[in-house]
């Protein structure tokens, strides 16, 4: 059985453009001053020092796909049309998950709380982009090792309540990652904690 790979730091800079582009800025069409623009990099760079990018990983070999349920090792089994598609020419998939930690949830929640709801925003956008982007540094790093296998990662990745994959299998994926090495936690809604956490699903292939 294969083991969780725990990584207790991603390093990586802020995907300012993808940042801009969650807070509504279009390069062509928004008009924004130089000051607005430093004051916003000046939060993005001030969320990014609160931000604790933590993540990992688990490959699990795909026994079955029959279209419907995909079953994998360590008793795991997925029901879900679309993610049989997603992974029909895998052999293999991975689980990942990262978090953003506790202190900018904490941070966002106090800039709410005293109506400063303009770096509210920012901090929440930067806090969304850098989790997203560690899982993407998670499939470089994965991928890295596929190479010197002939294999390779599908470029997309699954998760679950996208589709007709039910969020309830975040709840086992949480489980399986042993996310709680990290404090992160899943409420009775399914949703994990704190906030900006993620989880995805990925195919060898």
């Amino acid at each position: 059985m294969e083991s969780v790979v725990f990584f207790d730091k991603i390093p990586i800079d802020p995907p300012r453009e993808k940042i801009y582009q969650r807070l509504g800025y279009k390069q062509k069409t928004t008009a924004i001053t130089a000051k607005q623009y430093e004051e916003t990099d000046f939060h993005i760079n001030e969320a990014a020092s609160l931000i604790d990018l933590k993540g990992m990983h688990l490959r699990l070999k795909i026994n079955h796909n029959d279209g419907e349920k995909i079953f994998l090792s360590d008793d795991l089994i997925f029901s879900s049309k679309k993610l049989s598609v997603f992974l029909r020419n895998c052999r293999e998939a991975i689980l990942m998950g990262a978090t953003a930690g506790n202190a900018i949830m904490e941070a966002i929640k106090e800039k709410t709380r005293h109506d400063d709801l303009s770096v509210a925003v920012v901090y929440d956008a930067a806090a969304s982009e850098m989790t997203d982007a560690a899982l993407d540094w998670i499939m470089d790093y994965v991928n890295q090792t596929l190479r010197r296998e002939g294999k390779v990662l599908l470029p997309r990745r699954f998760s679950a309540g996208y589709a007709d994959f039910s969020l309830e299998h975040q709840k086992t994926i949480h489980e399986k990652l042993q996310m709680n090495k990290f404090d992160v936690k899943i409420n009775p809604s399914l949703i994990l904690v704190p906030e900006k956490s993620v989880t995805a699903i990925g195919g060898i292939c």
